[in-house]
């Protein structure tokens, strides 16, 4: 029934040709009779065997349900058949059901045009629950990871770094499991490849034989298949700086992890992250990033690590201004822990000030925050749970929901996330499209 039930909805663009084969059936049929008939008029004697063969024993109604009934089976028994044959090796999942996947490619085009911007395990966690909702989503990925193997890539190929790239790649990949695996392999000490990713290399690969880090890209998103677009935030090779509150900076993304640890919320070592900015400060947006922020119905911002991932992209002043011209609905969503030397002993209120703060206005419409507080905490638990803290300012809607993976209380689950957002997003549609037809509806109808 649920196959069946998959055929019925309007725009999948098979009952047409259904109705047209079996259009095309019937003029044959039709054709057949007329031969029949010319050929009967004539006075022939046909063999015994015939007489038996046509049902002349029954009456041309009995005979005409029946061949019609036969005729309905070997069509559908001949159809089913032809798709095992000759369509089913072609399909990605073995045991596949045509009329599923088409039916899914279909309900995927349909969805809401979704913008993620962030990077990292946040962003790639997200996109993951989002990508069985919408294929029209797009994540906006920082380039300003300069540690570990992207960071050795970097500086000796001359690249962007692809490590948050390669992440967001897997999440949307529609390959074989093993092929995500591979992507996320990273070689072992002892290697002259030590700490290298497969993804990466091939990131770099494709980037050597493309001629540029965004045409590899998106070539190596086209061999992999995967739903929706991955984008840069811009093709400028930026550093991230950060100025501490004590008015020391630190230079470089990698070198402002974890140094500021805290011990039973006490923070120790390094003083908090004040601010950030990034050299160049005029790095200019990559285009086709900035027209998917302005042609988007909703843009999702976070979770990930607040300095170095989420800010980086919106201190691409081109970024920033297109979010800022979008009327997509924007949504921030908080982290559900804190992070041992970003954000120590921080409140969703202070995540949202702190980006308030660096672009100097008010940009969310709403924030999604986690209300399942217990979650089982890992064994390298440094952290402590992002809680509400305090009342928010004006004008922003707060959509608390269970968002957090249960056995992991630092990640989001990507279902839960993705469904929250779903839900958002419909419910903000429909009070605005509630509000336009009041606002142009006349006075009897308001």
């Amino acid at each position: 029934m649920t196959h069946l039930s998959h055929w019925l909805p309007l725009g999948m663009r098979i009952k047409r040709w259904i109705a047209l084969l079996i259009l095309g059936i019937v003029l044959l049929c039709l054709s057949a009779d007329y031969f029949l008939r010319a050929l009967y008029s004539v006075d022939i004697r046909f063999p015994v065997w015939v007489w038996y063969l046509t049902l002349q024993s029954l009456s041309r109604e009995m005979r005409g349900a029946l061949f019609f009934v036969l005729g309905v089976v070997l069509i559908v028994v001949a159809l089913l058949r032809l798709n095992r044959s000759l369509i089913a090796p072609l399909l990605p999942h073995r045991g596949a059901q045509v009329i599923d996947i088409i039916y899914h490619q279909r309900r995927l085009r349909r969805g809401p045009k979704i913008v993620a911007i962030g990077g990292g395990t946040g962003l790639s966690v997200m996109l993951t629950g989002l990508k069985a909702y919408t294929g029209n989503l797009t994540g906006i990925v920082t380039v300003a990871d300069d540690g570990g193997s992207s960071g050795i890539l970097r500086r000796e190929m001359g690249i962007l770094p692809p490590g948050d790239f390669r992440q967001c790649l897997a999440a949307l990949a529609e390959v074989e499991p093993l092929m995500t695996k591979l992507l996320r392999y990273r070689f072992h000490e002892g290697s002259s490849l030590e700490g290298h990713s497969l993804g990466n290399l091939m990131m770099a690969a494709m980037t050597e034989i493309s001629g540029s880090f965004e045409v590899g890209l998106r070539e190596l998103g086209r061999v992999l298949a995967i739903t929706g677009e991955i984008l840069p935030s811009t093709l400028d090779s930026i550093v991230l700086v950060a100025e501490l509150r004590d008015k020391s900076y630190v230079i470089g993304e990698s070198n402002m992890h974890e140094d500021h640890a805290s011990v039973s919320g006490v923070p120790t070592g390094r003083a908090p992250i004040e601010r950030v900015f990034i050299k160049p400060a005029q790095a200019a947006g990559y285009p086709e990033a900035v027209r998917a922020i302005l042609d988007a119905d909703m843009i999702v911002v976070g979770p990930g690590s607040l300095y170095t991932s989420i800010l980086p992209n919106l201190l691409v002043k081109d970024i920033l201004c297109a979010i800022c011209a979008s009327a997509a609905y924007k949504v921030f969503v908080c982290n559900v822990a804190t992070e041992p030397g970003e954000t120590d002993s921080y409140h969703v209120k202070d995540f949202l000030a702190a980006v308030e703060r660096h672009v100097d206005r008010y940009i969310f419409d709403a924030a999604i925050i986690n209300t399942h507080l217990s979650a089982a905490r890992p064994a390298y638990w440094r952290s402590e749970v992002v809680t509400d803290g305090s009342a928010f300012r004006d004008g922003i809607e707060v959509i608390a929901a269970d968002v957090v993976d249960d056995n992991n209380a630092v990640r989001h689950d990507p279902a839960k996330l993705a469904r929250t957002l779903l839900r958002a997003w419909a419910e903000h549609s429909r009070r605005t499209n509630h509000f336009s037809l009041r606002k142009t509806s006349p006075p009897h109808l308001a």
